[in-house]
């Protein structure tokens, strides 16, 4: 078994599907990767694998584009010709076995900081010069 592990983000919303009376969660994952070329420059490169999850529940409102995940499954390959250019390409597909959220959106963090109630000050009672315990 070829098993591939991942951290990256979502590049759009999780699409739902059903198959043969299976769910299936369908989502891009954008793995970036930073490296200085033979000249020194630093360059980024990403590379999309097109992820399934087969059966795990509703994790839908969780997989939202730019979440940053773990996940890790099997791999495949597949070469296709593109009806656009005519040129062989290919995609990374990954059946996903495990997920992990590795965080959340930006404006979802933002909304829970600041709906968290700040607990007011209690009132500092002053003591007398004379009444100290020293």
């Amino acid at each position: 078994m070829i098993k591939l592990q991942l951290i990256g983000h979502l590049g759009r919303d999780v699409v739902k599907k059903e198959v043969n009376g299976a769910t299936v969660f369908n989502f891009p994952v954008a793995v970036n990767e930073r490296f200085k070329n033979a000249q020194g420059i630093l360059e980024e490169r990403t590379t999309w694998v097109d992820c399934s999850l087969w059966d795990k529940g509703n994790v839908a409102p969780y997989l939202t584009q730019g979440v940053m995940v773990y996940v890790e499954g099997a791999p495949k390959v597949e070469a296709y010709v593109s009806s656009n250019t005519g040129a062989l390409s290919g995609a990374l597909r990954l059946r996903v076995f495990s997920l992990q959220l590795l965080s959340r959106r930006e404006e979802e963090k933002r909304k829970a900081f600041t709906e968290v109630p700040v607990p007011e000050a209690e009132p500092v009672q002053e003591q007398p010069a004379d009444d100290l315990p020293f």
